[in-house]
């Protein structure tokens, strides 16, 4: 029985014969997908494979019968099946250009994207924060830096318009006008980066600032990339100016320095606001490469130097900000340091820096990290002539105590300090080098201060007065007022003699067990006699006396336990502080407290120091008698003496030999000088000093004060 198929299957196969003709299938293979009475074993048998159908078919045949049209229209038949050879796989003009608006499209797009995802970091990398910090002498100049990065910040208003004019010319003439990258600039260096290997070149001066202060120096396209779009975003959102200040702040000079201040000072050791357009011209060559153009390198270094130096002094005359008048001022290289000027540190200096950076951290309430952040011009009180005075005479003392027994010089030390009236510190001796012996001896409080001590218990007498009985009244004190000067007389109180915690009666002595007699206390002060101040003490009461040294400039943390011996000078104060004490008798009483340091600023602006008011410290009738005092015993121990010279001071030995000090004033300035024998490698304890000091009173403390104040 036959079966006859229904029409529509006949309609539904002649239109997918039609599909099959477009997408390029031969009749027979159609035929073979047709019903047949033939087994499908042998119809496969006669199957020839069917060609690959073409792109334009598989879109076609993809999109369905109804987007076949559009398709069409979209995607041209492709390869040209009316052009032979290689014409038939060139794209048309019109794929040519959708391609072109396809690709810029995309680009379009990520570049917005990327704009819009990049972010100014909030953290700039470590080197373009971090500055030195300058010290400097009392008359101005450079005295010592610190800190592991050679940078001093300046504002753009102290930049000269010549150095600012310089740098634009040399680097980016066009920055006032510029996007903040230069995109043919950014082609050669992308260019450059692909096919050498090399970024160099490219970038405007945004760019390179943010290089210097947001990335590392890494060369890759990404890092290139991330440039462009963060100085992109920069010069959007930041003043040129305040870019261009960054720059010139973060930009590498050559001989360990950043920035043009310390490149100015490396190069002509001056300070950027004296640098003329000659010199500012050179500087700016350095930023293309400082290894290439720092004449003090290489002779091919110099040449190459002059020629970018005239080239950039060209360039300005071609932008309008010098004039050919002005250029032909300039005909003449201007030869920079064959040296960036050194420091001297290590020595004396670092002693100084320590006093000076530990005062400016408290009176500016600076925190650590921010004072090693650097920036701070530190300018001190130290009086560079003074210093060397010092230095010079410590050193040719320590000279002779090493020729006349050189194991005992060993452990011989010396601590020295020169404090003004009002409080400035002058100078000080540290020690024979801070690289060797880091404590500051000028500041230690190691050994006694014996009988240098005395004028602080006269005065506390002078001004409290005395009590004989324990609730009597009060009796004054003048310096008349006589004492027992005889060596070995017991220490009284109100009810008798003072008995120590050993069932000890305690009794005073004199230098060499010497006994004076009554004497009166000014005689006693200038002959430096033990015993009377020994009583004199217990009868002012240890605690005034104590009070008085306090407000004279002494520190609490040097005295010990309130026994008869603090009046003989027990208490430990360092050589600073004993000057500043005496400095406190010669300002008629009234007591500055010590201070190295007068004024910072930060990258040019002022910072705040909280200074100590003076004080009151004694009536001034009191510290006047002090002073005539000491002056008396500078005269007694030196009698030949220019009276004139108004020179007031002591000498003063420790118990047990271990410590000899000389302190006076002279022209309103407190010099306080010790020498003491410690052996650090064994012992903090002071060991006698069995004569290498000299005797108490023409020792060497004594050499050394007076060589330091001009009169030895």
């Amino acid at each position: 029985m036959q079966l006859k198929a229904p029409a529509s299957l006949y309609a539904e196969n002649s239109e997918h014969s039609e599909y099959a003709e477009h997408a390029g299938y031969s009749d027979e293979a159609v035929s073979s997908r047709t019903p047949s009475g033939r087994s499908g074993r042998s119809a496969s048998r006669r199957r020839r494979r069917a060609p690959r159908p073409s792109l334009l078919a598989r879109l076609r045949g993809a999109a369905g019968p109804r987007l076949i049209p559009l398709v069409a229209r979209v995607a041209p038949r492709y390869p040209h099946t009316d052009r032979t050879g290689w014409r038939r796989w060139a794209p048309s003009g019109r794929q040519w250009l959708g391609a072109a608006l396809t690709c810029t499209g995309v680009t379009v797009g990520f570049l917005g994207v990327a704009y819009a995802a990049t972010d100014i970091p909030e953290n700039l990398n470590s080197y373009a924060t971090q500055q030195d910090n300058v010290y400097f002498w009392s008359d101005g100049t450079p005295m010592a830096r610190t800190g592991w990065v050679r940078r001093q910040a300046m504002p753009l208003k102290d930049i000269p318009e010549d150095v600012r004019d310089a740098v634009l010319a040399a680097e980016n003439a066009s920055f006032y006008s510029d996007p903040g990258i230069s995109f043919s600039g950014l082609t050669r260096a992308l260019w450059r980066t692909v096919g050498r290997g090399d970024t160099q070149g490219g970038s405007t001066i945004t760019q390179q600032y943010v290089k210097n202060v947001y990335l590392n120096q890494d060369r890759s396209v990404g890092r290139k990339f991330t440039e462009a779009m963060l100085a992109l975003k920069l010069d959007n959102g930041m003043s040129k100016d305040d870019i261009l200040e960054g720059y010139l702040n973060t930009s590498w000079f050559g001989r360990g320095t950043y920035g043009i201040q310390r490149a100015a000072q490396a190069y002509y050791g001056k300070d950027v606001g004296e640098l003329d357009a000659g010199e500012a011209a050179f500087l700016a060559s350095l930023l293309k490469g400082a290894a290439l153009y720092d004449p003090a390198l290489s002779k091919t270094n110099h040449a190459r130097a002059v020629e970018r130096w005239s080239w950039i002094l060209d360039r300005m005359v071609e932008n309008g900000t010098l004039s050919k008048s002005e250029r032909t001022r300039y005909a003449k290289f201007p030869e920079p340091l064959k040296r960036a000027p050194g420091y001297d540190t290590g020595k004396q200096s670092d002693y100084l820096v320590e006093l000076a950076a530990q005062y400016a951290r408290k009176a500016a309430h600076l925190s650590a990290r921010e004072f090693d952040l650097g920036g701070y011009q530190i300018y001190t009180t130290f009086d560079r002539k003074q210093e060397t005075a010092l230095t010079d005479a410590v050193d040719r003392a320590r000279a002779r105590a090493r020729k006349a027994d050189a194991a005992k010089a060993k452990s011989l030390h010396f601590g020295a300090a020169s404090v003004a009236t009002d409080g400035r510190i002058l100078a000080v001796h540290g020690g024979p080098d801070h690289r060797t012996q880091g404590y500051n001896e000028s500041n230690a409080t190691t050994v006694p201060a014996g009988s240098a001590f005395l004028p602080f218990v006269y005065a506390a007498a002078l001004e409290k007065g005395v009590h004989k009985t324990r609730d009597g009244a009060v009796t004054r004190v003048t310096p008349r007022t006589l004492y027992d000067g005889d060596d070995g007389i017991p220490v009284r109180t109100p009810e008798g003699p003072y008995w120590d915690r050993g069932g000890k009666q305690v009794t005073a002595h004199n230098d060499g067990r010497r006994s004076y007699g009554r004497i009166s206390l000014s005689r006693a002060l200038a002959l430096s006699v033990n015993t009377p101040f020994m009583q004199l003490g217990m009868d002012t009461g240890l605690s005034e006396v104590r009070d008085t040294a306090l407000a004279a400039g002494l520190l609490s943390s040097s005295f010990g336990p309130q026994v008869p011996a603090m009046s003989l000078g027990s208490a430990t104060p360092s050589a600073i502080r004993m000057a500043s004490g005496y400095a406190t008798f010669a300002a008629a009483g009234t007591h500055a407290e010590p201070y190295s340091v007068g004024r910072i600023t930060r990258n040019g602006s002022e910072v705040p120091l909280a200074k100590t008011a003076s004080r009151r410290a004694v009536k001034a009738s009191v510290a006047a008698a002090v002073q005539s005092a000491l002056t008396d015993a500078f005269r007694t121990a030196r009698p030949g003496a220019d009276p004139a010279i108004g020179v007031a001071g002591k000498a003063g030995t420790a118990q047990n030999d271990t410590a000899s000090w000389y302190v006076g004033t002279a022209h309103s300035v407190s010099t306080a000088v010790v020498a003491y024998r410690i052996d650090l490698g064994k012992s903090l304890e002071p060991l006698p000093l069995n004569g290498i000091a000299g005797t108490s009173g023409d020792g060497v403390p004594y050499t050394i004060w007076s060589g330091a104040r001009g009169l030895g």
